[in-house]
Parts: structure tokens; C-alpha cells; sequence
């Protein structure tokens, strides 16, 4: 299939900034695979693809953009209440940029022979997402300020927030399976790039570095999927948390890892859990039984873990950076509120200071581009 595109430049006016000029933009699909229904034969598992290139194209990688569950590429190219994205900002820091709707979801097509949805519900995202202050799930939540309104059913802004909510394949190993090789299929089109993950989607980029490790520059971890093993389950006081099922029979996916030494016929990673947290109002973490083994295909590539402080990952992105070094991969931990940026829930992309983020996420990326291109030239 070829793709579509547009050629001639395009301007974006940022309020008080300098024009935002577009040299080539335009999208295509990737992945997919023709399958016999009882009528025809159809296509699914393809993935819509949505790039733009600035005319100052100064960045070696383009950053491709995996959005989370329930959400679309809508979540990077702007805001609910009309502000600019992050599209916007990497493509002004000279980044090509690619920006994905899952399959199955959104602009990617759904066939009933993918398997069922599931969906959010108003109470759900309120709680979770855009006013977790109102239920106090976790400890950290009532440090929520930063979604705009009141984040509340009814609230404009938050009516704005619930339309772009997709329904989602109720199989999550599923999705990491359909995302895992269109990712693959995305690098094998375009070359080497650096993977933005939000949430749900932070499964996906270890999988696609797993299949094409000299293709994945760098991974941008927005509050990955975790914790790593057991999902958590937030209850309020006083307790807090508890261990759900076990989803991530990999460490961090259901799909299968890379690891050295190989896991052996019917053979599987052994966990053991911390005994005491590693601080108040966190969980209990668990990681691979010594000795660890390595991710093998993961050993090259960067990884920044960007988390907000008042989000429902606050209590265990930790776990997941803790998992990633033990595995032997060099990680990278930015909590937000170290940096002055504070109130961040799960949405950081979309929430008042976005922007912020934006900038912070930028300046590791700028440290580690020179390490990068350095070793590239050798």
C-alpha cells in the first residue's frame, strides 16, 4: 500500500513563539495480515501511522509516539482544552515525529475476529485520571492539581477528555502481541528511531526494542505498564495497596522477553518480593530470584522512566526501573517533582504544564543524543 502525503510546507503558529514550519507530513499503514472471514477476506492488526517532518529537521531519529489504553495518537498532538502537544514541541526541537493509533483501535481498524473490547467508564477516568484527588485511591493522590477544569463528568474540558477514550481489546497480551510487530514493522520501514510509551504502551516498546534492538536509538518510558510481575491494585486507607493476578509472566510483559541465559523449553522466570517497600506510601516490589538474568536485546538502549507526582504509578515506577537495572539496562529516573514540576497525575501529556515535561524529557534526551552520535561516528 502506498503511503499518503503532502508535500509543501506548512506553518503552526505557537502563541508567543516562533512559526512552526512543517516541510513534509502525511501517513500510511503498517503490519497487518489478510485473514478469510465468512463473507470475504478482510485485513487486520494493521496499525495507521501519522508523521510530519519539520523543515529544520536537526535531530539523526525520528520519536515515535505509542499512545496508552483507551487512547489514540490524539493524546500528542494537543490538548482537550486547545493548548499545543508534544508534537508540537519535539517537532520544534527538530524531531520528525510518528504517531500511532493502535490496532484495533482508533484509525486502526477493529474486526470481531481480533477478539472483544472492553472500555472506560466516566467513574473509572475520573478516578484514575482526572480527579484521583476526589476518590484518594493511593497516598499520592490528593497532590493532584495539574488537569485542567475540574477533570469532573460535565466539566467541558473533561467532556473533551472522555470523546477521545477508545474502546480497547480486552486481551492485553493480545495488544502486546499486534503492537509488538507493527512496531517492528513501523522501524523496519522508517530506520532507526526513538519510541515514546505512555502507560499501557510502555509494554510495547520493550517488545519492539526486544525485535529490532539496533533499530531502537532510545525509550522514553512515560509511567511504563507496571509493576513489573503482578499488577497493583489501589484500595485506599489504609492499606493502600494489594497484589493482583499475575500479568507480566516476562517481568514486564506477557509476550516474551529476550533473556540471557535463555529461558529453556517450559521454563520460567522465578520472582521473589522485597520484604519490606522501599519507602512509605510505596509498594512492595518484585524482581527476578538471583541470579538475574539479562535482557539481552535491551543492554544498548537508553531507557528514561518519566514519572508524575500524584499519579497511580507514583507508588511503583521505582519497581520498574529496579527490574530493568537488575536485567543489566542502563535506566534513567525522572521524578517529575524532583524537578519543581509537582501534581502531575497519569496524563502528563495533556495536563496544565505539559510543556514543562516536555522540556525536562528534552534535556535528557539532548545529554544522551551526544553519547549516541559520538559512538555512531566511531
Amino acid at each position: 500500500m502506498s503511503a499518503h502525503s503532502n508535500s509543501g510546507s506548512s506553518s503552526l503558529a505557537a502563541d508567543g513563539g516562533q512559526p512552526l514550519v512543517v516541510a513534509k507530513q502525511g501517513y500510511f499503514f503498517v503490519g497487518g495480515q489478510y485473514f478469510e472471514g465468512p463473507d470475504g477476506r478482510y485485513m487486520g492488526g494493521q496499525m495507521y501511522v501519522e508523521y510530519q517532518i519539520p523543515h529544520h529537521q536537526t535531530k539523526p531519529w525520528p520519536i515515535v509516539f505509542f499512545s496508552g489504553g483507551g487512547q489514540s495518537g490524539l493524546n500528542y498532538t494537543g490538548t482537550p482544552d486547545g493548548r499545543e502537544g508534544w508534537v508540537q514541541f519535539f517537532l520544534r526541537q527538530g524531531y520528525a515525529t510518528y504517531v500511532l493509533d493502535q490496532p484495533a483501535r482508533g484509525r486502526s481498524p477493529w474486526h470481531s475476529e481480533m477478539g472483544p473490547l472492553t472500555r472506560h467508564s466516566t467513574q473509572r477516568v475520573e478516578r484514575q485520571f482526572t480527579a484521583p484527588a476526589k476518590a484518594r485511591l493511593w497516598p499520592q493522590a490528593h497532590l493532584h492539581s495539574q488537569f485542567p477544569g475540574t477533570g469532573q463528568f460535565g466539566d467541558p474540558i473533561f467532556d473533551q477528555t472522555f470523546a477521545q477514550n477508545f474502546p480497547s481489546l480486552a486481551s492485553f497480551a493480545r495488544q502486546q502481541e499486534l503492537n509488538r510487530d507493527a512496531g517492528a514493522a513501523l522501524l523496519d520501514k522508517i530506520g532507526p528511531a526513538i519510541l515514546l510509551t505512555h502507560s499501557q504502551s510502555g509494554t510495547f516498546g520493550w517488545l519492539v526494542a526486544d525485535a529490532r534492538p539496533g533499530l531502537v536509538k532510545a525509550i522514553l518510558a512515560i509511567e511504563p505498564s507496571g509493576p513489573p510481575v503482578y499488577d497493583n491494585v489501589t484500595i485506599g486507607a489504609p492499606e493502600w495497596f494489594k497484589d493482583g493476578p499475575l500479568t507480566k509472566p516476562y517481568g514486564l510483559t506477557s509476550a516474551p522477553l529476550t533473556y540471557d541465559p535463555a529461558l529453556g523449553e517450559n521454563e520460567v522466570l522465578s520472582f521473589v518480593q522485597q520484604e519490606r517497600a522501599d519507602g512509605p506510601e510505596l509498594v512492595r516490589c518484585w524482581a527476578q530470584a538471583e541470579p538475574a538474568r539479562k535482557l539481552a536485546h535491551l543492554q544498548n538502549v537508553p531507557v528514561l522512566i518519566v514519572q508524575g507526582e500524584a499519579s497511580y504509578h507514583a507508588p511503583y515506577d521505582h519497581c520498574t526501573q529496579a527490574f530493568l537495572v537488575q536485567a543489566g539496562v542502563e535506566v534513567s529516573y525522572l521524578r517529575l517533582s524532583d524537578h519543581g514540576v509537582c501534581g502531575n497525575g497519569h496524563m502528563l501529556m495533556i495536563e496544565k504544564n505539559n510543556q514543562e515535561i516536555a522540556a525536562l524529557i528534552h534535556e535528557w534526551m539532548q545529554s544522551h543524543d551526544q553519547w549516541r552520535i559520538d559512538q555512531t561516528a566511531k
